[in-house]
């Protein structure tokens, strides 16, 4: 086995090169992963752009599948040989106030995958058993690295919604997380309006599952989720206050907003819209360790996927650049030589 392996990281904002590490050992409650894929978020930009507080230099990427070749001390449930997954969350605690009330997600030490440690544009990583992820045997390593923060995002936002089945679910922006949102809501039993700027998506809404398009370039959206019955939920994948306030009308009471697209615009909701109808804005990061279990094994029985195009690590930095400009349709995924590209 090489003494070393293959890593793209960043050195300062916005710059990449291509290094030799050196292969170390797992330390407590740790693994080590032999990289299979890595997905190309557009969250890695706080890595990349130094939006987050980063210590150079820094490998990053937090949608992460590989195969466990090497265990560190205390870590139980896990074997080598094993495919597991690693998202944005590095893994909880245990011990804190948070994770004692089983509130993982927001774990008071939790460590950001690629922010805080080294993450997937590698070939090899070490990760926090806590954090792992269990791959399905008949999801290809490429088409789960998605799934791990985009998909995972998503199905946790909607799963636990107060939406029922037969609910009207209106998913706003049809790119790398909207296009999985779509999917999950169909689904999960619900009424699904897609919400997108111009009329070339819609087909593609059609397709993915969506019962109802309504381009907000051509009409009011609040209007148009008004004229179906209101929405029950609108899952807001689309970053900018100003999109959660153009759709914010079109809840029926009780119906809530959940925003998953970060961004620095202020949502502008007025108080009475949200006094009469009892209708809420909420905020949603991403899920624990268990959920994205479910959702893996919920993508791979139903079907749901991510629409990727596979590079090789190498050209890590293309496939950033891709990404950042909206090109990519709809999920860059960074393949290593360790993958051939078959589930496993």
């Amino acid at each position: 086995m090489s003494a070393t392996y293959k890593a793209i990281q960043v050195t300062k904002p916005g710059e990449f090169e291509t290094v030799m590490k050196p292969l170390v050992d797992p330390g407590l409650d740790q693994v080590r992963i032999r990289v299979e894929a890595s997905g190309v978020c557009h969250s890695d930009a706080g890595t990349v752009e130094g939006s987050f507080p980063i210590i150079w230099p820094r490998v990053p990427g937090h949608e992460v599948v590989g195969r466990i070749d090497a265990i560190g001390s205390g870590v139980r449930g896990w074997e080598v040989g094993q495919r597991v997954g690693v998202g944005f969350l590095g893994g909880s605690c245990g011990y804190c106030e948070f994770c004692r009330n089983g509130d993982l997600v927001n774990c008071s030490n939790q460590e950001f995958t690629g922010i805080h440690s080294d993450g997937g544009y590698a070939e090899v990583m070490i990760a926090k058993a806590t954090g792992l992820v269990r791959i399905p045997d008949d999801l290809s390593s490429a088409d789960a690295a998605p799934l791990l923060c985009a998909g995972l995002t998503t199905f946790n936002a909607l799963r636990n919604s107060p939406a029922k089945a037969g609910d009207l679910v209106a998913v706003l922006g049809i790119g790398g997380l909207g296009h999985l949102a779509v999917q999950y809501a169909r689904h999960m039993g619900f009424e699904v309006a897609a919400i997108s700027r111009g009329s070339n998506t819609a087909e593609l809404a059609k397709k993915l599952g969506a019962h109802h398009y309504i381009d907000s370039a051509a009409t009011d959206p609040a209007a148009a989720l008004q004229a179906l019955g209101g929405a029950k939920v609108i899952v807001v994948t689309a970053s900018g206050g100003k999109t959660v306030t153009e759709t914010f009308k079109g809840l029926r009471p009780g119906g809530v907003s959940i925003d998953l697209g970060a961004g620095p615009e202020p949502i502008e909701v007025t108080s009475v819209d949200l006094i009469f109808g009892e209708r809420k804005v909420a905020g949603s990061l991403t899920g624990n360790p268990a959920t994205a279990d479910t959702t893996l094994r919920f993508s791979a029985l139903g079907g749901v996927s991510a629409m990727i195009e596979t590079v090789p690590l190498e050209e890590a930095a293309s496939a950033y650049a891709k990404m950042m400009a909206g090109k990519a349709r709809f999920r860059m995924v960074l393949v290593t030589k360790n993958d051939n590209g078959q589930p496993k």
